[in-house]
């Protein structure tokens, strides 16, 4: 299989996937959409990441690839469970990976770039990544979890642009709106701390536990794509005086 020919074709693959899940309403269809959606945004942003870095064609490709598989776990997620926050039902990257090795999806692959992807997404959401990766895997990772949090922020920056009637139920993990920020979260921004999903409460803490990823991107291409998207900024704008 030719370096373009893997993206191509995993496009095809993820989408036949997608089709799997039929919605029974109009908001599955909408938490559906999204993660359809945001995959291949994670995919364009993986690809933009990689030809920064100045990677050859086999692992520019590569990038895009675990791009588009990173986020299969989060249809079965959904379809058992109705939600995307994963201490409410199951963790989505390890779900991506089971659902990667069960099926046919890696036909044609070599072994070490199947055990790559695997890897990769099921490390795509882990708080802090593990110390002694493989080089290879260590770049891989690093580069899906930026270009995971690169589309997170635009989602998040667009869907508070909506009434809060018109968002995808699942997109703001069920966090309620309210006034002011938990105890601990600000306090954990402000020394530059990694905020963890189970100190949230609120949507505003949401929207401070995403600012802090700005201290776990890991590439220069990365960091140029937030300020050119102007993403601390638009985020910035929708919080309330702290």
């Amino acid at each position: 299989m030719g370096e373009l020919d893997i993206v191509s074709c995993y496009r095809e693959w993820f989408g036949a996937y997608c089709r799997n899940f039929s919605p029974q309403s109009e908001e599955d269809r909408q938490n559906y959409l999204l993660k359809e959606n945001h995959t291949y945004a994670v995919c364009e942003n993986a690809l933009l990441i990689a030809d920064g870095l100045g990677l050859n064609r086999r692992e520019t490709a590569l990038a895009g690839t675990i791009g588009l598989l990173h986020d299969v776990g989060r249809f079965p997620q959904y379809r058992d469970y109705r939600t995307f926050r994963d201490s409410l039902s199951k963790n989505h990257a390890v779900l991506g990976a089971k659902v990667l090795l069960d099926s046919q999806a890696f036909h044609g692959l070599p072994k070490q770039d199947r055990d790559l992807i695997v890897h990769a997404v099921t490390l795509h959401n882990v708080f802090t990544l593990p110390r002694g990766l493989a080089q290879r895997t260590l770049m891989h990772s690093c580069i899906i979890r930026d270009a995971d949090k690169l589309d997170i922020w635009r989602i998040f920056i667009e869907l508070l642009s909506l009434p809060e009637t018109d968002r995808p139920t699942a997109a703001g993990l069920g966090l309620p709106e309210g006034a002011g920020y938990s105890p601990e979260v600000l306090p954990a921004l402000e020394q530059r701390h990694m905020i963890r999903l189970s100190q949230l409460r609120t949507l505003n803490d949401f929207k401070l536990l995403q600012l802090a990823w700005i201290y776990d991107l890991n590439f220069l291409p990365s960091f140029r794509m937030v300020r050119d998207r102007n993403i601390i900024g638009h985020l910035a704008a929708t919080l309330p005086p702290a």
